[in-house]
């Protein structure tokens, strides 16, 4: 299960820092890739926890793999994450404070599978008609991920 599940099993449900990563996938329509967790019904860009010895870069292209399918090319800084405001309480109770890279990426390729343990469905979204439910870390980095998109268009 991986380095996460080794240290729950010696803390428990303690808060943790989790160190990750995510991607933002923007498809050429300008839309978002989302994901609906199987442990809470939340929208969520794809993203996760670090191994040992793995870089912030190698996470978030793993991590997109394994939950979309999908293989990421160019990966481009959107966002550091960290701080008070990234607390959360799992439905298992594990309690975390995230500190990770955020990426955004429109290269990309591969088929869209999803990942059944994670992740229940998936679909690219118009950054202005998302899902009501997005995850909270989600809200944030949507944002910063509209701006990036205006900014780009200008």
């Amino acid at each position: 299960m991986g380095y996460i599940f080794d240290i729950r099993k010696k803390l428990g449900h303690d808060p943790i820092i989790l160190t990750g990563a995510g991607v933002v996938l923007v498809n050429d329509k300008k839309e978002i890739l989302l994901g609906r967790r199987a442990d809470n019904g939340y929208w969520a860009y794809p993203a996760g926890s670090m191994e040992l010895a793995e870089s912030f870069e190698e996470c978030a292209r793993r991590e997109t793999e394994e939950e979309t399918g999908l293989l990421c090319g160019d990966l481009e800084l959107l966002m550091i994450r960290s701080g008070k405001d990234t607390y959360y309480e799992y439905p298992n109770q594990d309690k975390v404070y995230f500190a990770g890279i955020i990426y955004i990426c429109f290269d990309f390729k591969g088929e869209m599978k999803v990942q059944e343990e994670e992740v229940i469905e998936q679909a690219f979204f118009p950054i202005d008609a998302l899902p009501d439910n997005l995850s909270p870390g989600t809200i944030e980095v949507v944002e910063k991920a509209r701006e990036y998109l205006a900014k780009e268009n200008k």
